[in-house]
């Protein structure tokens, strides 16, 4: 008898494990990958080359959603920051990963390096599909051979570098122009610390020829600017701007200025890539020595300021705010301050359709260095001299939808 029930046991065990393996071998597979990509890169050249999904244009069409978020880095490129969502029989499986690039990156090689990227993230996807089996993954010889635990020698120490330079001619019957700019900038970042400079020379020379008259405009600048800036925290950062120039354009013979500042960010520096709430705070000195004398009888002054800086900037899958409110002052005499408002919003509304918005408005009411008298019709027109205005005002509006197929995959570059 115990034997008899032994016996019946087994065999319901059997059974049931036959029929959950039957179970289990009829659970649908999931959907094939519908995949959605939004982001400042060459979407073609993705499309084109991750050809083991359906790209669609519509986000409501796809299952997996991408957001590849970018911002300049300490090395002269860019950090990307990709965001992996799933969306219907991939619900609530998210993913994330970075690629940084360097000054020294050619675009070809930043697009295979985004595209390497790319291909990994959806890795985690792809094993939840029916293309599981069908996966062929290898390392290869220089991956293996790499050992992470070795320590890389910078030679330069974190020092990035830049020379430019640019000319520019143009010639007609009555009218010739010629500009040239030159410059120079050297950027050091780390965890702890940023360290700028930034040198530039500008001439911009116009000749008008009207009823045999000949009208002339020379503008000269050169400037050198820098700065130190230590992190403090996860929120806070301290540091010190400097500076030296001469203008034609806006009276300045020579002018030097240093502020210190300190800075707070809401939210965590390492969350800058998706939004950032950031006050600025400056106090400083600044002399002008200037070429005319201007509308205050002055020809060289000694001027201590002050400025709050605010700056709000979200990065969302529904698209990009940028706002900024700067208000400065002089500290002995606050009557003459200037205010300026910059922000931009773009938003995905449905489907194809996104807008676009951006403004300025500036008021101003520090000119101190306008030179005396008034100006004449050929500095008007000619923009030779700075002229006296209360505000700046500049308002853009762009709207774009796409539609038609959402499911082409075909890429096609053929005139």
């Amino acid at each position: 008898m115990q034997d008899l029930f032994r016996v019946s046991l087994l065999t319901l065990t059997t059974y049931f494990f036959l029929f959950t393996v039957s179970v289990q071998s009829q659970e649908p597979e999931k959907e094939s990958i519908q995949l959605f990509i939004d982001c400042n890169c060459e979407r073609s050249y993705l499309r084109q080359e991750i050809d083991f999904v359906n790209h669609v244009r519509d986000k409501t069409l796809a299952n997996i959603e991408l957001f590849i978020y970018d911002i300049a880095n300490g090395s002269g490129g860019r950090t990307y920051k990709l965001d992996f969502k799933g969306k219907g029989d991939y619900e609530g499986t998210v993913n994330e990963a970075s690629f940084d690039t360097n000054a020294n990156m050619s675009s070809d090689d930043i697009r295979k390096g985004l595209l390497q990227v790319v291909k990994n993230g959806l890795l985690k996807y792809v094993l939840q599909s029916g293309l599981a089996d069908k996966i062929e993954y290898k390392i290869s010889d220089e991956g293996i051979a790499q050992r992470q635990d070795i320590d890389f020698d910078d030679p330069w120490n974190n020092w990035i570098f830049e020379v430019y330079g640019e000319a520019e001619l143009e010639k007609e019957t009555s009218r010739k122009e010629f500009a040239y700019e030159l410059g120079f900038e050297s950027d050091r970042v780390t965890e702890k610390w940023r360290v700028r400079t930034d040198l530039q020379l500008n001439q911009a020379n116009s000749e008008y020829v009207q009823d045999d008259e000949t009208f002339t405009s020379e503008r000269f600048r050169y400037a050198a600017d820098g700065s130190i800036v230590r992190s403090l925290s996860d929120h806070w950062s301290t540091g010190i701007f400097g500076g030296a120039r001469h203008d034609t354009f806006t009276n300045l013979d020579f002018r030097y200025y240093f502020s210190p500042a300190i800075e707070y960010n809401i939210f965590p520096y390492n969350e800058v890539l998706r939004r950032e709430i950031v006050f600025a705070y400056k106090i400083g000195y600044f002399h002008n020595d200037y070429i005319e004398q201007t509308i205050f009888d002055k020809l060289s002054e000694g001027i201590f300021n002050h400025s709050l800086d605010v700056q709000v900037r979200y990065r969302q899958p529904w698209g990009n705010i940028y706002s900024r409110l700067r208000a400065s002052s002089f500290l002995n005499d606050f009557n003459k301050n200037r205010v300026q408002l910059f922000g931009s919003l773009s938003l995905r509304l449905f489907k194809g359709l996104a807008v676009r918005f951006s403004g300025n408005f500036e008021i101003i009411r520090d000119q101190i260095n306008l030179p005396a008298g008034d100006a004449s019709i050929e500095d008007v027109l000619l923009q030779q001299k700075q002229i006296a205005t209360d505000f700046e005002l500049g308002f853009r509006v762009g709207l774009s939808y796409t539609f038609g197929s959402a499911y082409n995959n075909i890429i096609n570059t053929r005139l």
